[in-house]
C-alpha cells in the first residue's frame, strides 16, 4: 500500500524579539503552521509572553509528500483585529533526507520576517516526520522476495567456523579462528 503523505509532528516551542511597527508585542501571539494552502493548524495564543511568547504545543498534521516548505505564520489578536508579526518557511529538506533519520526529533531555530520582509525575531520548533507502520512492512514485502524474511544468523560462541541451517538455506555464521570472539 502506498502513502501519499507522511505524518508531521510539530511541536511550536517559542520566539523572541517580536515586534509589530517596531514596537514590541504586547500579548496575545499564535503561529498558524501550514503545510499546504488547505491544511494549516494554530498554536494556543500566548497572553503573557510580550515579544517572548511561549507555547510549547504540539501540532500532528499529515503532510503531502511533495511538499516542499512549512510555512510559520506568527499572527497577534488585538482590540483591532489580527496582525501579522512574521513568517518563516521551513524547508522539508531541512529534516527529510539530511544526516540523520527523518523520524529523529529535530530542534531547529529560524528568522522570521515581517509583512515588509524585515528581520522580526525567532522562532524555535521541533519536528519529526512519523512513518506509518504500513510502510514498513510493504517495504519488507516490496524488497524480501520469498525466504528472505526467514534467514536467521547466528555467531557460534567457541571462535570456529560453522554452517547454520534455518529454513533449509545454508548461512555461514563463523567467524575466522584468530577473531576476538
Amino acid at each position: 500500500m502506498e502513502t501519499k503523505s507522511r505524518t508531521l509532528e510539530i511541536t511550536v516551542l517559542s520566539a523572541e524579539g517580536l515586534r509589530i511597527d517596531n514596537k514590541p508585542v504586547k500579548k496575545n501571539a499564535y503561529v498558524v503552521v501550514s503545510v499546504d494552502p488547505f491544511n494549516n493548524k494554530a498554536t494556543k495564543v500566548d497572553g503573557e509572553g510580550g515579544s517572548y511568547p511561549s507555547w510549547n504545543d504540539k501540532l500532528v498534521m499529515e503532510m503531502p509528500l511533495q511538499t516542499r516548505f512549512i510555512t510559520l505564520l506568527v499572527k497577534c489578536k488585538g482590540s483591532r483585529g489580527e496582525k501579522t508579526v512574521g513568517l518563516a518557511r521551513i524547508p522539508v529538506t531541512d529534516f527529510v533526507g539530511g544526516y540523520s533519520p527523518a523520524t529523529s526529533l529535530q530542534f531547529l531555530s529560524y528568522r522570521l520576517r515581517d509583512p515588509k520582509g524585515l528581520k522580526n525575531g525567532i522562532i524555535k520548533v521541533s519536528l519529526r516526520v512519523k512513518e506509518p507502520l504500513q510502510d514498513c512492512s510493504s517495504q519488507a514485502a516490496a524488497g524480501g522476495g520469498g525466504n528472505a524474511a526467514m534467514i536467521g544468523l547466528g555467531i557460534p560462541i567457541d571462535g570456529r567456523r560453522d554452517y547454520g541451517m534455518v529454513t533449509g538455506i545454508p548461512i555461514w555464521t563463523g567467524y575466522p579462528s584468530n577473531s576476538l570472539f
